[in-house]
């Protein structure tokens, strides 16, 4: 059997991963090959697995909770440890925005559908404010800090380089660090049936990437040059933005369902997602064993 990992840019312990053997690797000590599905919208991943094109998956917080309310069935692998400094809201230096109140009626930019959806709507429902009512939510397309600095929207949730380099160019200032609303961890999940009958290979993709995550680590110069060589930018931006990142896995735990279902009940209070779901029915206690083995053995 070929276990299929799906692999996108927004996710960096995966993009990191397909660039080195360490899948192969561990894979062959369970009796099994690896490849990589490569695509270009980590909201996508639900379904990619739903459909048997990826076995196991990794997205922020948000892809598989409206995976779960489209009615796919899905299971929690292994987490990363929370990542306080990778986003952040970023708003005008000099414009009218001081408080997550004044964005009412106004245009943010982020990535509908990731983890950046989780931040503004649960920072938006402490205010008092709606995700679905109060704002305008719009997708990125690369001049969001022009536009940001020329006044065309309110704000604009940036992360990793982008987010350096925003902050660097200046004129912008940030209005909510990630940590003080969420704690944006990456998150990997597979098809309950593929999680239940191969714990072993759970706990070998698990090993895989947690050598992945020590690689970047330990070589962040080498990581920043082969993300510039891809994406663009400055290959300085992008080694200060690996450098905030965490570079931990951690297996499932009450507290990460917990921040899970906090968001899973916002998202259907206003409307993001079209019916309550639970998110301890993707919590598998049977990988437990696997994904601790796996994250204490490399």
């Amino acid at each position: 059997m070929t276990i299929t990992l799906g692999v996108h840019r927004s996710n960096p312990s995966l993009y990191y991963l397909s660039r080195l053997d360490y899948l192969e690797e561990e894979l062959a000590k369970v009796g099994e090959s690896g490849r990589f599905h490569h695509y270009s919208d980590g909201t996508r991943t639900g379904a990619l697995l739903a459909d048997g094109t990826i076995d196991l998956g990794g997205t922020g917080s948000t892809p598989p909770i409206t995976a779960q309310a489209a009615g796919y069935d899905l299971v929690y692998t292994a987490v990363s440890a929370p990542r306080p400094d990778h986003g952040a809201l970023l708003v005008r230096a000099d414009g009218p925005v001081r408080t997550v109140t004044d964005l009412k009626g106004a245009t943010v930019v982020l990535g509908v559908g990731s983890w950046q959806t989780h931040l503004l709507a649960k920072a938006l429902h402490r205010a008092g404010l709606s995700y679905r009512d109060d704002l305008t939510a719009e997708r990125p397309v690369g001049t969001e800090a022009e536009r940001l600095r020329d006044g065309e929207i309110a704000g604009w949730v940036a992360q990793g380089a982008e987010l350096v380099r925003a902050l660097r160019e200046g004129q912008v200032r940030v209005l909510i660090r990630t940590s003080e609303v969420i704690t944006d961890r990456s998150v990997f999940f597979a098809r309950r049936d593929f999680a239940t009958e191969r714990p072993e290979v759970v706990g070998a993709v698990t090993a895989a990437l947690h050598r992945a995550d020590r690689w970047v680590a330990e070589h962040l110069d080498e990581a920043a040059a082969l993300a510039a060589a891809d994406r663009g930018g400055e290959i300085a931006d992008h080694r200060e933005a690996l450098s905030r990142l965490p570079w931990r896995l951690e297996a499932v735990g009450a507290a990460f369902i917990a921040e899970q279902q906090e968001a899973a009940d916002i998202f259907h209070a206003v409307g993001f997602i079209d019916r309550p779901v639970r998110q301890a029915d993707a919590h598998l206690p049977e990988l437990a064993a696997a994904v601790a083995a796996a994250l204490e053995g490399n």
